[in-house]
C-alpha cells in the first residue's frame, strides 16, 4: 500500500456508501491521530484498536444521522507524489465552514480552525465534509 491516509479516507467513504455500521484496517500513529479529529468533529462515532503488537487493527464505529451518513465527501490533498504545503494564512476553508481540513503540523495533526488559532502552517492531508 503506497498511501495508507487515502486507504484510510476511502475505507470510511466506501463503508458509509454501503451502510456498513462499522469497518476495519490496519493501525498506524497517523491513522489514530486523523481518527481522533474525525471523533472529536463528529464525523464518527468511535474507533477501538484490537489485536496484538505485530497486527493491529483500527475498527471505526461510523456515524448515521437520521440514516443519512455523517460523512457526505472526502478529498486527498497532499499525495505522496506530490505533497502540499501551505503557511497558516493560505489554509483553505472547505464549504464556507461547513467541511474540515487537517494538517500535519510541527504540533501535531490538526484541523483548519485550531491551526489557524496556534498560527502554524503544515502539510494539507485532506478535507472532509
Amino acid at each position: 500500500m503506497t498511501d495508507p491516509i487515502a486507504d484510510l479516507l476511502i475505507r470510511i467513504k466506501n463503508a458509509h456508501m454501503a451502510k456498513k455500521s462499522q469497518v476495519s484496517m490496519p493501525d498506524s500513529k497517523a491513522k489514530r491521530a486523523i481518527l481522533a479529529i474525525l471523533l472529536s468533529e463528529g464525523y464518527i462515532e468511535s474507533f477501538t484498536v484490537v489485536g496484538e503488537k505485530p497486527k493491529q487493527e483500527i475498527e471505526v464505529v461510523l456515524k448515521y444521522v437520521q440514516k443519512q451518513s455523517a460523512v457526505s465527501g472526502v478529498k486527498r490533498l497532499s499525495k505522496p507524489g506530490r505533497r502540499l504545503y501551505v503557511s497558516a494564512k493560505e489554509i483553505p476553508q472547505t464549504l464556507a465552514g461547513y467541511g474540515l481540513t487537517i494538517l500535519s503540523t510541527n504540533k501535531g495533526v490538526l484541523t483548519d480552525s485550531q491551526a489557524r488559532q496556534q498560527n502554524v502552517g503544515g502539510e494539507l492531508i485532506c478535507k472532509i465534509w
